[in-house]
């Protein structure tokens, strides 16, 4: 397993300060000078001066890549451009290179050829790319489970059919596209319970009620189920949430979505039970580590 982090670290960053080294040793500064322009012993100048530095060969011959060496150094040398603004013009052009299909990603597959198994079009190093917008719903989800693990009296917090705490994508469409955790969240002997990780497509019920909001308005990625309690929706009232009361006899969905149609700003759902059914708050926000921490703000 190899990270793209790890080709910036061991390929890019060793040919760029080389590369800088050398130019800036060809407008005349020695080699203390350049040590405290790029941050480096001066042992370290010396190795890249004398090439005892392995660098990269498509990086260093990138127009990019020289381009913003050349310009760096002139900027440098002559004091128009800080180390700290010449650090950010790299750390741009790393962005830049990272981009899916760019130089650093193409790098990246090279040295991970099984990423190929995710298809032609895939990019893992594209921000939009479906697998590391679903990653980053599942890491938020992960990031808000720990919260609640850890959050001593969320237990009883927990109704009898259990929580969930659930996420979605930001173009989701049905269940599928959210994340949630497979048999629901519960309290055994008083420890709160997260029997598997997170996965898409495993909430049906906590899913409904937040494509349902999202679908009338609702500016809200994520949401959790917990106990109904008056106290407690006068506590989420008092921490600037807006309350909304729907109606889980029927159609949810419609009774969801004339909720927030009536309420826009509502942030909380609720309701008060029926024949066979637990009273319950819905909890929303834009994502899931936020509605931990509205739910642990509780206890």
């Amino acid at each position: 397993m190899q990270f793209v982090e790890e080709i910036v670290v061991d390929e890019f960053l060793p040919t760029v300060r080389s590369l800088l080294a050398g130019a800036l040793r060809e407008r005349g500064l020695t080699q203390s000078e350049v040590a405290g322009v790029l941050g480096i012993s001066q042992s370290a100048v010396s190795k890249y001066a004398h090439g005892d530095v392995t660098t990269n060969d498509r990086i260093a011959n990138d127009e990019r890549v020289d381009a913003h060496v050349t310009e760096l150094a002139d900027g440098l040398a002559d004091g128009d451009i800080t180390p700290v603004q010449a650090l950010i013009e790299i750390e741009v052009l790393i962005r830049d290179l990272e981009a899916g299909g760019d130089l650093l990603a193409q790098l990246h597959e090279d040295a991970v050829p099984e990423l190929a198994e995710y298809g032609s079009s895939f990019r893992v190093h594209d921000p939009e790319s479906d697998l590391r917008t679903s990653e980053r719903v599942l890491s938020s989800l992960r990031g808000g489970l720990r919260t609640l693990e850890n959050a001593s009296g969320f237990t009883r917090l927990i109704p009898a059919v259990g929580s969930n705490l659930v996420a979605c994508t930001p173009d989701a469409d049905d269940v599928d596209d959210v994340a949630g955790v497979p048999g629901r969240i519960f309290d055994v002997k008083g420890q709160t319970t997260v029997p598997s990780s997170p996965e898409f497509g495993v909430s049906e019920h906590v899913a409904t009620v937040l494509l349902a909001a999202r679908r009338h308005g609702a500016a809200a990625s994520a949401a959790i189920n917990i106990t109904y309690d008056p106290e407690l929706l006068d506590a989420l009232a008092e921490r600037g949430h807006v309350t909304a009361e729907f109606d889980e006899e029927g159609d949810v969905a419609s009774s969801v979505g004339a909720a927030i149609e009536d309420e826009p700003e509502a942030t909380v759902l609720y309701q008060t039970g029926g024949m066979g059914i637990e009273p319950l708050i819905y909890v929303l926000g834009p994502d899931a580590e936020s509605v931990a921490e509205t739910i642990r703000s509780l206890i």
